[in-house]
């Protein structure tokens, strides 16, 4: 797919070492509207909706904030644990600055779990961007469904 010029700017800006160390694509070699459609193809495929999911992400986040570093149970279905750091990070996309924060998600009562950061949560709900395969906050659609059902 051929892609717009803030898709060009922005998959340069996930290159490792740009904004981040790792970078956003993980060993994914495929152009980033190619890794969008494909993944908005997968969520419509498991009947996940960006829009729910995200207010179910921040939720995630906001409950976990509560415990100050110590595990929080969340409807008796998820544990959750926030860890931060110092500091900002830009949007590859150049539309925010967000906290170093990371939430772990793990389903109650299985080996599921879900790392999301407070710019992996804006990149998935604003761009529909779950970064690449192999990223260290990837967001693996079939994983997503899994921790909501």
């Amino acid at each position: 797919m051929k892609m717009p010029p803030e898709y060009i700017e922005a998959q340069k800006n996930m290159q490792p070492g740009v904004i981040s160390s790792m970078g956003f694509l993980g060993e994914d070699s495929r152009n980033l509207a190619d890794i969008i459609q494909t993944d908005e193809s997968l969520m419509a495929r498991f009947n996940l909706s960006f829009e729910e999911v995200s207010r179910w992400m921040k939720e995630m986040m906001n409950e976990a904030l509560k415990g100050l570093g110590e595990s929080v149970i969340v409807r008796n279905k998820w544990e959750v644990q926030l860890y931060e750091v110092r500091g900002f990070i830009p949007c590859p996309f150049k539309d925010g600055i967000f906290r170093k924060r990371v939430v772990v998600i793990k389903k109650i009562g299985s080996n599921l779990q879900l790392t999301l950061s407070d710019l992996s949560i804006h990149l998935f709900e604003k761009h529909h961007f779950l970064q690449g395969k192999g990223s260290f906050f990837r967001i693996e659609p079939q994983i997503l469904k899994e921790l909501l059902s």
